[in-house]
């Protein structure tokens, strides 16, 4: 019997290591309601830790309903992560309009004056088409992003902007595994429990 010199549940190339603007796109049995299957765009990777924003989660609830004098926005609220999960933050496409906005792409920023956005939400300036909301955010303490790379829990990828902030999210892990090529694809195709095979 020939051996073959790849392993299907492991990645074929180096991963990239994770920093701000790169994603972490789960493994296919990664479990858990915030994790199982997800994209996590990495927004502050350094000595401090890993901070981070689930993409492909949203719930049944829009920033208007949740956020005080917002008279109108039409995408949904998302959940980026476990952590402090009252808490409010967004991605944009704003640039540095927004004053206080940290750029994560050559598109996407994190964050800035949030009593500022709001009026330019308010004033048609802005809209779901460039804003994105998280409720919460995925948080690593030093160190601990990279152990869990390590176990092949997350693949360090790139995504481009518009599949960041696309409100399309429902099939975007298949998407974002087929692009990394064949062994990724095939990843599409297990279960999402181990169990039913």
């Amino acid at each position: 019997m020939k051996n073959l010199d790849f392993n299907i549940f492991q990645p074929t190339k180096a991963n990239l290591q994770p920093s701000a603007g790169r994603v972490l796109i789960a493994e296919p049995f990664l479990q858990g309601p915030y994790f199982g299957r997800s994209i996590v765009l990495i927004t502050e990777h350094n000595e401090k830790g890993t901070v981070g924003f689930v993409l492909n989660k949203s719930t049944e609830l829009y920033p208007d309903e949740v956020i005080e004098d917002l008279l109108s926005f039409e995408g949904e609220l998302f959940v980026g992560g476990p952590v402090s999960s009252n808490t409010l933050s967004f991605l944009h496409t704003l640039g540095s309009v927004v004053p206080g906005a940290v750029q994560v792409t050559p598109h996407v920023y994190w964050g800035g004056d949030f009593e500022f956005l709001k009026r330019m939400i308010n004033e048609g300036e802005a809209s779901s088409r460039s804003v994105k909301f998280f409720a919460g955010y995925s948080g690593w303490a030093p160190g601990q992003l990279e152990g869990e790379i390590a176990e092949n829990s997350w693949v360090v990828s790139t995504l481009d902007d518009e599949l960041i902030m696309t409100r399309d999210v429902e099939n975007n892990w298949e998407k974002a595994m087929k692009l990394m090529g064949d062994i990724y694809k095939t990843w599409t195709n297990f279960p999402r429990n181990p169990a039913f095979n």
